[in-house]
């Protein structure tokens, strides 16, 4: 399985920053040293023309340029630097390297970051700053089109299980039939002002193991009654974890397995390529963060296994 980093670029944030930068590092790490079967590979940045199959010129101008006001850039919740600017268009690259991987056979792929859900079209918020999962939704489509229009339009569904609700991603595809966005977050939590997906699952403050994914279960079967889709793309937030500082549900490293495993089942049963990112995390032990993104390689990999299968 191929998996994409940028975690080479570095943002210069001020001490004491909320934002767990050293994350995707020790992720990369941890998985050169405990799946080498995972192919890790750098990051290729999204063109200008990738990023405005969603974002406004204006936009990727300011953010290209720094020319960001300090009230959007508060939104972001980065300072404006080069880094940041080249990181942004990186984790969105790395997305796009991962929905081609999955689509052109190998069935899962990943991108160690991304996962930047909360970005608008013409704004960033809540450390997002360009959304990936959006860019590569639609970018996905405009290759397909030009390769099997024949066939119609390619069909993404978005399943969103960072704690935060997805609300850019919802605004972006509000209107959009071939694009189904599905998000379980929790209802107290960040954006305090959601936007309403295809379907919205709230969890209340609390939300355990079962509880979860006797929800999870449901979603889909909404999901699969509502929309038949060609490509999946899975948000895998670790924030869901009880030991995570933002996401107030109390999920187990066990549960957050099993939220991964019936999501990859659920696309595998049905043959859907899928590419994922590891959303949000922010554990008070950062160690635990990776730990559930590390679980989350290692169900990917049993699926990667199906798919070789397959094919053999």
């Amino acid at each position: 399985m191929q998996a994409f980093y940028a975690d080479h670029f570095v943002l210069p944030l001020p001490n004491g920053h909320r934002f767990p930068m050293a994350k995707y590092a020790r992720l990369r790490e941890r998985l050169a040293s405990e799946l080498p079967q995972v192919q890790l590979g750098q990051a290729m940045p999204a063109s200008d023309g990738e990023l405005a199959l969603v974002h406004t010129p204006a936009y990727i101008d300011a953010i290209t340029t720094g020319s960001l006001s300090a009230a959007a850039q508060r939104e972001i919740g980065f300072p404006w630097s080069p880094a940041m600017a080249e990181r942004a268009r990186r984790s969105v690259g790395a997305t796009l390297q991962a929905c081609r991987s999955a689509m052109g056979g190998a069935g899962l792929a990943a991108n160690l970051a991304g996962g930047t859900h909360h970005a608008y079209a013409d704004k960033g918020s809540g450390f997002c700053v360009f959304n990936d999962f959006a860019v590569a939704a639609r970018l996905m489509q405009a290759e397909h089109a030009r390769m099997h229009r024949a066939r119609g339009p390619l069909r993404v569904a978005i399943i969103d299980l960072d704690v935060h609700q997805g609300n850019g991603t919802a605004r972006i595809f509000a209107s959009d039939p071939t694009v189904f966005t599905l998000s379980l977050h929790g209802a107290k939590n960040f954006p305090f002002r959601k936007e309403p997906s295809d379907l919205d699952v709230e969890l209340p403050d609390g939300c355990a193991d079962s509880e979860y994914l006797e929800a999870l279960e449901q979603a889909l079967g909404e999901l699969e009654r509502r929309f038949e889709p060609g490509l999946v793309l899975y948000l895998a937030g670790a924030d869901p974890h009880e030991g995570d500082r933002l996401g107030r549900l109390k999920l187990t490293f066990d549960g957050l397995e099993a939220r991964d495993r019936r999501v990859m089942d659920w696309a595998w049963q049905r043959r859907l390529p899928l590419a994922f990112a590891m959303g949000g995390g922010y554990g008070t032990d950062l160690d635990d963060t990776v730990q559930v993104q590390i679980n989350t390689y290692r169900t990917a990999m049993e699926y990667v296994g199906h798919w070789h299968n397959a094919a053999a």
